[in-house]
């Protein structure tokens, strides 16, 4: 079981957020299958919650119940 990457949360990852500079865009999606470096690997309540910078697009590749979010 792999943990949240956010400070102090020991939840379970369900949800790997990665940065696409170039685009101004954070695409959030399903748990990768191995750890990667430069993504970050977030339980069902941070993934709900994540939000990008102002002028920035979140790409959701998460459906709600894939991951246990709340409906």
């Amino acid at each position: 079981m792999r943990r949240c990457s956010r400070t102090a949360c020991a939840a379970e990852a369900v949800a790997t957020l990665t940065f696409d500079y170039a685009d101004s865009m954070a695409v959030l999606g399903p748990l990768a299958i191995t750890r990667e470096p430069h993504g970050y690997d977030l339980c069902a309540r941070h993934a709900e919650r994540t939000s990008a910078p102002v002028g920035w697009q979140v790409v959701r590749h998460v459906s709600i119940g894939e991951v246990g979010f709340k409906a």
